[in-house]
């Protein structure tokens, strides 16, 4: 197995709300049968679907809680780091931790989705960020 993955699906409560949210934050998405969403996201797509549906075919059980996972989003400055919780806030988002210096060096803060997903928005002044948004450890 290539060391890499190719998709992330959330579980949302109501599809069609989870995706006015994300195209409030400025993404675009497609829908081939209204039922789940995709959105390209650099080399990595990101789909919405019901929560109850996605456990169903991952054949694990729902406990309602968080899932144990955290997505990220690298930004090119400490700055853009705070701009982008504030529009997350402006689509809905609740902010778990406000932009920050944290303790690996950068600067960092946390939006919740809609859903309860968290997003860490985060400055790694030791990671690369390319103009794709790519990020790189080296």
């Amino acid at each position: 197995m290539d060391q890499r993955f190719s998709l992330v699906t959330l579980g949302v409560a109501d599809t069609a709300r989870a995706r006015a949210f994300y195209e409030h934050l400025g993404w675009s998405g497609e829908s081939p049968d209204g039922d789940v969403v995709f959105f390209q996201a650099g080399g990595v797509v990101v789909a919405l679907w019901g929560r109850d549906k996605l456990a169903a075919d991952s054949a694990v059980t729902d406990g309602g809680g968080w899932g144990g996972v955290t997505l990220a989003y690298n930004v090119a400055s400490p700055e853009e780091v705070d701009t982008t919780l504030a529009e997350a806030e402006r689509a809905g988002a609740v902010i778990g931790r406000p932009g920050a210096p944290s303790p690996w060096g950068g600067y960092s803060g946390v939006f919740i989705d809609l859903d309860g997903h968290p997003w860490e928005v985060a400055h790694n002044p030791g990671w690369r960020l390319a103009d794709d948004g790519s990020v790189h450890l080296h």
